[in-house]
């Protein structure tokens, strides 16, 4: 009897173990890793600081790298399925990771399929959303909702297509660091609005003042 109890609580065990076994980590996407900081991943990409665009610089350092993936066969065919990875930073930490598939890669796949590949290395998908087709003609948003997401406590996978070229992009992020971001990005588009006409009033000023520079020194130099 007491072998039958230990036989059955290791099969409870067991079953509610078994799909955290099989779950692979949600922080990480080929060599990059969420909360990383942005030098590493410009040595992983080999690219510089000069490539890096700066969104925002206050109240939080908001940047964005893009980086298309190189083909490294030498041929005209592109040898990676994936064609571009948008990373974004707070503060100098990586919040989140936008992967666009090649449509040569993924011509033809339906969405079913690619829940399929990503389920085979992420484990199955925690929401599942049938795609619904969108009327021609319907101004929509740049990005869909997600028809599958792979999620834990801490992390995010989430499959979409894009409205503009209608293929599939993977939306992966931290969302403690998301969060973060996405309130000083809220608070930075605020601080612009305030700030916008007092900008703008300094930018003519000063363009008046250079113009006046400008007019000075040429008073004293033109000959006609």
């Amino acid at each position: 009897m007491k072998t039958l109890r230990s036989s059955i609580l290791c099969f409870i065990v067991l079953l509610f173990t078994s799909p955290l076994l099989c779950a692979q980590d949600l922080s990480k996407y080929r060599h990059f890793t969420l909360g990383m900081n942005l030098a590493r991943v410009l040595d992983r990409t080999d690219k510089k600081m000069a490539d890096v665009k700066v969104i925002y610089g206050r109240p939080a350092l908001l940047q964005e790298l893009t980086w298309w993936l190189p083909d490294l066969t030498g041929t005209p065919v592109r040898s990676d399925t994936v064609e571009q990875i948008l990373f974004s930073f707070c503060n100098g930490e990586l919040y989140k990771i936008s992967v666009t598939y090649d449509r040569t890669y993924t011509e033809g796949l339906t969405a079913e399929d690619m829940v399929k590949f990503i389920s085979a290395k992420y484990g199955p998908a925690t929401t599942l959303v049938p795609e619904v087709e969108s009327a021609p003609n319907v101004q929509y948003e740049v990005r869909q909702k997600p028809f599958a997401s792979w999620e834990d406590p801490q992390y995010s996978f989430n499959l979409v297509r894009s409205s503009l070229s209608h293929g599939f992009e993977l939306l992966i992020y931290s969302k403690r660091l998301n969060g973060q971001a996405e309130a000083a990005l809220a608070e930075a588009v605020k601080l612009e609005k305030e700030e916008g006409p007092q900008r703008e009033a300094d930018r003519q000023k000063k363009q008046i003042d250079d113009l006046e520079v400008a007019r000075q020194r040429n008073r004293k130099t033109f000959r006609p």
